[in-house]
């Protein structure tokens, strides 16, 4: 999932109305939702690449592109195909340009390093050659004969991808790629927004209320949670940090995990935790999972609790600061996510 930009305004017709219209006031305690439209807003068609990136695209592939068809899943802006080449050839392409999407392309550009040093062993398209004229970056992935995992989730599905799961836990610890270079993770929000640091914060403080009066009452509490999450997340495994169903594609006989730019170093349960708390979108209850599980069934409550406070907090506090020109596909998945999050962290308190 696309992170939002720094600096982003902030206005009363920011989104969280269009939350409080197509979502539903207040919190759902009763319901579990659904799981948004989880692709971008903002894709563009092979058609829109400028000539000359096309060229420089098609040298790396090694022949001429002749149908292109765009993916669904993930928010990232710019060109997401699968290419077929006038040989017969096939790969999977994403591309942005600096200069109208320079998050986006910096994303492109960090997953390409990520990519570079994954080992053979991981579920992951190999990226077969990257593509940079210092406003374009593309990257040309090998094409999976695949699907993303079917919305709400089908539980045989489910069940191959939890086990999928502990496998890369397996293989990505330690991690193949340093910490220093990949920095901290996308969590944490709801100390931000206790303190109030800014005027941005002290609005966002208003819309939470919106999406979650039971999180604006316990706000304090929250930002406990989060301040204390330290050793819940200390580890020595490679994180994917955006482990959702758009970013899932399974085979007949493989779970595939695409789209790392956001990964971290951290405990290996990070990821699991947070796929957990969205499968509550499907009607499935995450807490036997997790009892279950072998990454999180011999965890201390706490260190379970504070991913959550921690995911929800990141989530929510972006939705919330979200101004109109921010992908409104985006937004409406971040509040679902943020308060599937929320409520599980909320029954298991």
């Amino acid at each position: 999932m696309q992170a939002l930009g720094k600096g982003f305004a902030v206005t009363r017709e920011s989104g969280v109305r269009g939350q409080e219209a197509g979502s539903g006031a207040g919190e759902h305690e009763a319901g579990r939702g659904v799981l948004p439209q989880a692709t971008s807003g903002s894709r563009i068609a092979w058609a829109a690449v400028p000539e000359e990136v096309v060229a420089g695209i098609e040298r790396l592939l090694g022949g001429r592109v002749v149908d292109a068809v765009s993916q669904p899943g993930g928010f990232s802006e710019g060109l997401a195909a699968r290419v077929r080449l006038a040989s017969g050839g096939r790969a999977f392409v994403k591309a942005a340009s600096t200069s109208a999407a320079p998050a986006a392309a910096a994303f492109h550009r960090r997953e390409i390093e990520i990519s570079r040093r994954l080992p053979r062993a991981v579920p992951v398209p190999r990226l077969l050659d990257a593509y940079d004229d210092g406003d374009w970056v593309a990257l040309i992935f090998e094409e999976i004969p695949g699907r993303l995992a079917a919305q709400p989730w089908r539980r045989d599905e489910l069940d191959r991808v939890l086990a999928a799961v502990t496998g890369l836990v397996q293989v990505l610890t330690p991690s193949p790629v340093d910490g220093e270079f990949l920095g901290g993770p996308r969590l944490g929000g709801w100390a931000a927004l206790a303190k109030g640091v800014s005027s941005v914060e002290g609005s966002a403080v208003k819309r939470i209320d919106a999406l979650s009066p039971w999180a604006a009452r316990h706000l304090d509490e929250l930002a406990a949670l989060e301040e204390g999450s330290a050793p819940a997340l200390a580890g020595r495994t490679l994180l994917h940090g955006d482990l959702y169903p758009f970013n899932i594609m399974l085979t007949a006989g493989r779970v595939f995990v695409v789209d790392w730019p956001h990964a971290w170093v951290g405990a290996g349960h990070c990821d699991l935790v947070t796929l957990l708390a969205s499968v509550s979108l499907s009607g499935i209850d995450p807490q036997p999972i997790a009892e279950d599980h072998p990454l999180t069934r011999d965890l201390d409550a706490a260190q379970i609790d504070a991913v959550l406070a921690m995911h929800s907090g990141f989530l929510l506090r972006i939705a919330a600061s979200a101004g109109p020109q921010v992908d409104r596909h985006l937004v409406d998945m971040m509040v679902a996510l943020g308060r599937a999050s929320l409520r599980w962290l909320r029954e298991r308190l």
